[in-house]
């Protein structure tokens, strides 16, 4: 059902002149969506009130509920073209009322941690790109027929967002940043095994990708009471996102999937002075993937002992500094911070081994992330304990990764099942710390298991390739001659 009505949406949407690629698509696409959401929600809600014999108080004034303005249906359940808006009328509601009215949430909810709250930031950094009111009734009229009541039908829901999202991330360089295949973050939260009652971060949120997945694990890795229910979806998962779609995909993503009020803010996690992090700010886990091959100005890079212009190695210093003693982070980042060697990236690499405990390095081929073009790396530390070994897996795949042929869980499984005891294979390998060279802080280990031998030819090799060579000249020769004749 989901999956027709998001390709009729995206074919809809197509035909405006407001929007014209996957991120339009996916952000127009997605206020409507939440609104119908919300809708159903506060339906769930209001039954259960009833049930209760308590009084329910509805999020929205009568006027901006969906059943007011989006679709208004007469008694027998059939819409009551008198009274829903389309066209003209439609858009100027919207634009003109609908949305004001829902960003002035942001100052009127009563805490951050609240659904009206997000309400009013989501819409707040929104508006309606949809020129024509005619397309916009299409695609609401499409939304309408949607149902998010049902347990199976949430699920659909948060798997299509999530597909969706991954179609925006390929659509194009900007899109890229905001989605990580969900195939490597299930694998890093296997690794780091967040526990229910522990709080998990991620500084460069982008589609939120990392605190959803979390979420999940979480809520199946036992059978929760109510109270270990509301924990996991009020105090659990807090992070920050500096670009305006990102941050709002990020929400609306953590919505979708039954985080009811994400503990996420929209700033850049970079221009807090990290000498100010307290105690109280710490968290037990860090999962993210910071932007590649960022450049930050001189004011940024203020705010960090180790000055640096990369985006990613100051995230690094970020999250050092925000775990707690104890705390388990995963995080991605180029190959290249293994070995490169300006006085940056040997510091970071220094600080790292000696306030943390890197016990594993997973070493990723190329392709992994559609469009990137570069290689990446997984680290895995603890805090507060220096490194003593480190554990290396190259992971080596048959097939060549890409947008058709993307990386899978199963890909991963060897790793998992390995990295448990640190177990050494052929493509995996222990490191003592003693042997890393204290100059440097070089990391890019080769593995001693694969001894490289030099490709020698034999001698018929080499006089084959010789005649062919003499072939291949004869008849350039040739064909010169035939030129100036």
């Amino acid at each position: 059902m989901f999956e027709k009505a998001f390709k009729n949406i995206d074919d809809i949407l197509w035909k405006d002149s407001g929007c014209s690629t996957e991120l339009d698509y996916a952000e127009q696409s997605s206020w409507i969506l939440f609104l119908k959401w919300l809708d159903d929600y506060e339906k769930d809600k209001e039954t259960k009130a009833k049930l209760e014999n308590k009084k329910f108080n509805p999020t929205l004034d009568k006027e901006f509920q969906w059943s007011t303005w989006a679709i208004v249906k007469d008694k027998a359940g059939k819409v009551d073209f008198n009274k829903t808006l389309t066209g003209p009328d439609l858009k100027k509601f919207v634009d003109d009322k609908l949305f004001p009215y829902l960003s002035s949430f942001r100052n009127s909810a009563e805490s951050f941690d609240t659904l009206e709250y997000k309400i009013g930031e989501i819409f707040s950094e929104l508006k309606n790109k949809l020129q024509d009111g005619y397309t916009l009734r299409d695609v609401v009229n499409e939304v309408d027929n949607l149902q998010f009541q049902s347990n199976e039908q949430k699920h659909e829901l948060s798997a299509l967002y999530e597909e969706k999202i991954k179609n925006m991330g390929n659509a194009g360089r900007n899109g890229g940043e905001y989605y990580t295949p969900r195939a490597l973050i299930k694998s890093i939260i296997k690794v780091i095994d967040p526990k229910v009652g522990e709080t998990i971060y991620d500084g460069a949120v982008g589609s939120a990708g990392f605190l959803v997945e979390a979420f999940e694990y979480m809520s199946k890795s036992k059978s929760l009471t109510t109270s270990e229910l509301k924990t996991l979806q009020t105090k659990s998962f807090y992070g920050a996102e500096k670009k305006t779609l990102a941050y709002i995909i990020g929400i609306m993503n953590m919505i979708l999937h039954g985080i009811e009020s994400p503990n996420i803010i929209h700033q850049n996690t970079l221009e807090t002075n990290i000498q100010e992090i307290q105690n109280k700010d710490r968290v037990d886990v860090i999962l993210a993937n910071p932007p590649f091959g960022g450049k930050e100005k001189a004011n940024i890079q203020e705010n960090f002992p180790i000055k640096t212009g990369e985006t990613a190695y100051l995230f690094l210093q970020h999250f050092i500094k925000k775990l707690k003693a104890g705390g388990r982070c995963g995080v991605v980042i180029k190959n290249t911070f293994l070995s490169n060697t300006d006085n940056a990236s040997i510091a970071v690499r220094k600080q790292l081994l000696e306030e943390c405990n890197l016990f594993a390095v997973l070493d990723l081929p190329g392709g992994v992330f559609t469009g990137a073009g570069v290689k990446t790396v997984v680290l895995f530390f603890e805090k507060g304990k220096e490194t003593k070994n480190i554990w290396f897996y190259n992971l080596k795949l048959e097939k060549k990764l890409g947008k058709s042929n993307p990386l899978s869980e199963k890909d991963l499984e060897q790793f998992i099942s390995l990295q448990s005891e640190f177990l050494e294979t052929k493509y995996s390998w222990n490191v003592n710390i003693k042997d890393i060279d204290k100059s440097n802080y070089d990391l890019s280990i080769k593995n001693p298991n694969i001894i490289e031998t030099p490709n020698i030819l034999k001698p018929e090799q080499i006089l084959n390739s010789m005649e062919q060579l003499n072939l291949e000249e004869n008849k350039i020769i040739k064909k010169i001659k035939e030129i100036l004749k």
